[in-house]
């Protein structure tokens, strides 16, 4: 029985971009999990999650070339693929013309696997910060950072005027930065 490698990250990104396929399961295997969650957060549907989820490893494989470790870690960065093709997903044609047209039981059943499978934020105690800002601004870092909506929709959404969710969204992620120190 052979046993399962680890690598430190500079040694994974650097196996990476030598298109090292051992190193890729070993990325697939220990970060799918945590990428499927935040991708499933944003688009409450399993099945879409999944595909989702497929997609971003595929842009992985494809610009890991483009991860550069002096402006942050490589789980941030898969973060942000991650989260951009959630965002990008939502925000197609073709997923608009699906909502509108799916049954009420496919929703309820897409909400209720996203209740089932989704991150508990609490248990990294990320909500106990959230919990620390003003009811207004942690209902816009959850429209904005959660749920991918962006800052126009927000204040449509909110009847807002653009400026003040803008700055409400700026004061609340100082707010945090300061938290979080």
């Amino acid at each position: 029985m052979s046993a399962i490698p680890t690598y430190t990250e500079q040694e994974l990104v650097s196996l990476l971009k030598n298109r090292d396929n051992k190193a890729f399961g070993y990325l697939y295997d220990h970060y799918s999990g945590a990428l499927y969650s935040i991708i499933l957060q944003i688009l409450n549907d399993a099945e879409l999650a999944s595909d989702v989820l497929q997609d971003v490893f595929v842009n992985i494989w494809r610009k890991i070339e483009s991860y550069d470790s002096t402006k942050g870690r490589l789980f941030t960065w898969m973060l942000n693929v991650a989260r951009n093709a959630s965002i990008d997903t939502l925000r197609s044609k073709t997923y608009q013309n699906d909502r509108k047209n799916q049954s009420m039981d496919n929703q309820a059943e897409d909400v209720l696997v996203a209740l089932i499978t989704q991150v508990n934020v609490d248990n990294i105690g990320f909500r106990k910060v959230l919990n620390e800002l003003k009811e207004e601004q942690r209902l816009l870092i959850d429209l904005a950072y959660f749920k991918g909506y962006t800052h126009e929709e927000i204040a449509e959404l909110e009847k807002l005027p653009l400026g003040t969710v803008k700055t409400r969204i700026r004061s609340a992620l100082l707010q945090l930065r300061g938290l979080l120190k």
